[in-house]
């Protein structure tokens, strides 16, 4: 099931790209960060936007933190500042915690303490994350225009099996898989007669709308 309501913590480029995503996309976005010039320039971006400290147990509560479904800790500025802030959204009980990592030690900290998924973004990484927060199968994803793009998802239980002729994905959905990449290697351009098994890898270009009918329509059917 996708996620509905996000919380980010830190709104600095990586968190402000990645929240503004988020909300492109149709998801309610809480973002939260103790500068009010960045809660100010994102107030009317976001669904709400807070000046607060998500260190402090009693603010978070107050906010319904503890009622989203997934919370990301974008501070990129305090080590320690970002894992109080995701020690507090696991203590919350928040379904899935992302944190950014600013360092390789900073992100083995993270992952003992039972973040879900620890990020060490590039420039520009918040566009893609977002996608992959929201996509229960999605690897990867690279736009390649405003209109179109590339993804890496995992073949799902329900598509085992199934040959590219029966998903016929160009028709149905008007998307193309352009790879297959499994144990025994990559298939670049497979045939309609090559078969998917659960776990494969499969690369997928098309228009923004078509690939988005692809996963909710063939890739959710578990």
């Amino acid at each position: 099931m996708k996620a509905q309501q996000f919380v980010v913590i830190g709104l600095g480029r990586f968190g402000s790209s990645l929240a503004l995503e988020l909300m492109k996309m149709g998801y309610e976005v809480l973002g939260i960060d103790h500068h009010e010039e960045r809660v100010d320039e994102m107030s009317e971006q976001l669904t709400h936007a807070v000046m607060a400290d998500a260190t402090d147990e009693g603010i978070m509560r107050s906010l319904g933190v503890r009622n989203f479904d997934c919370g990301i800790v974008a501070i990129g500025d305090n080590m320690e500042r970002s894992i109080l802030a995701a020690i507090l959204l696991k203590e919350l009980g928040i379904k899935q915690v992302v944190a950014k990592a600013i360092s390789v030690l900073h992100g083995r900290a993270l992952s003992k303490l039972g973040v879900d998924r620890v990020i060490f973004p590039e420039k520009d990484m918040g566009i893609r994350v977002a996608h992959q927060l929201v996509t229960p199968h999605l690897l990867d994803y690279i736009e390649i225009s405003k209109d179109y793009k590339i993804v890496e998802l995992i073949v799902p239980a329900c598509m085992n099996g199934k040959s590219l002729s029966e998903l016929n994905t160009r028709a149905k959905y008007g998307c193309s898989i352009i790879a297959l990449n499994r144990e025994s290697g990559i298939i670049v351009a497979p045939t309609a007669h090559d078969h998917l098994y659960k776990g494969d890898i499969v690369v997928v270009i098309g228009s923004n709308d078509s690939i988005d009918r692809f996963e909710n329509g063939a890739m959710n059917q578990e």
